[in-house]
């Protein structure tokens, strides 16, 4: 299941720009079993740019954030520390513009 939650005048203008690899992390997860907490993946604002965060699962797992090309910028949260890999440490004290983009729920 998707979830788009943004107006219509821009909704279209980053939806066909989704990158690659969150279209297939979003295949990925919808083929697995419905996990507690569901998976998700947000749409943020950070430093200027739009990025895709998919949180992790589990606390020892790192949560993952990607670019607007979609690359890997780094760990926010998780790991064993619960602090990420250091790359991104700001990440949520500067997000903004929350988008639930995906959330995998029981068909």
């Amino acid at each position: 299941m998707v979830i788009l939650c943004a107006c219509k005048t821009t909704q279209k203008s980053w939806y066909n720009s989704i990158p690659a690899i969150i279209n297939q992390k979003q295949a990925t997860f919808s083929a697995e079993k419905v996990s507690n907490p569901p998976q998700t993946i947000y749409i943020y604002t950070y430093h200027g740019d739009r990025v895709y965060f998919i949180p992790a699962k589990c606390c020892d797992k790192m949560s993952e954030l990607f670019d607007s090309s979609g690359n890997l910028i780094g760990h926010p949260d998780g790991g064993i520390t619960g602090k990420g890999d250091g790359k991104c440490s700001d990440f949520f004290d500067t997000r903004t513009n929350e988008i639930l983009f995906y959330k995998h729920e029981q068909d």
